[in-house]
């Protein structure tokens, strides 16, 4: 009996670790989401000139779920079912810092709000920033998420010999 309650602790352990390992990767894929977002709106907006909502609806599905929400949320905002507040436009989003929730707020504050040449503009100066986070992400998923694992499996590792 007392073995099985040892590996149960380690696989929580474990667990634990892996679960803020999740935290580190989904924040690396939600900013490299974003910044293909603003590539593709960049394009859409000079090219075709096609409507915001459309942009929005015709996103990979695989980057809208990188996205984790947030272009349904903004979706629910462009056909007035919901207000632009960082409460609804973030909502079931956690992973994120409220320096990121601002900056990422304010890209999409401004859509829409200007002629095509100075919303090109603004996007791109809004992808050099989620460029930027993007690589943040990414170095701390690198650093970080493997060694959450690496570290729960230690701590699960020691807790096991603690109590034998």
């Amino acid at each position: 009996m007392k073995f099985i309650i040892l590996i149960a602790i380690a696989v929580c352990c474990i667990y634990v670790g892996y679960a803020y390992s999740k935290k580190y990767r989904k924040r690396a894929n939600f900013f490299s989401a974003l910044v293909m977002l603003c590539q593709k709106f960049d394009v859409e907006i000079k090219f075709s000139r096609e409507r915001i909502k459309n942009i929005f609806e015709n996103i990979d599905q695989k980057h809208k779920q990188n996205l984790c929400g947030l272009t349904d949320n903004f979706i629910l905002f462009i056909d007035q079912q919901t207000s632009l507040e960082k409460e609804t436009l973030f909502k079931n989003i956690t992973f994120l810092k409220e320096e990121e929730k601002d900056v990422i707020f304010m890209f999409f504050k401004t859509l829409g709000r200007s002629d095509v040449d100075s919303q090109s503009q603004e996007t791109k100066n809004f992808q050099s920033r989620f460029e930027t986070l993007s690589s943040s992400a990414t170095n701390e998923n690198k650093k970080y998420g493997s060694l959450s694992v690496k570290l729960g499996v230690i701590v699960g590792l020691f807790l096991i010999v603690l109590f034998i």
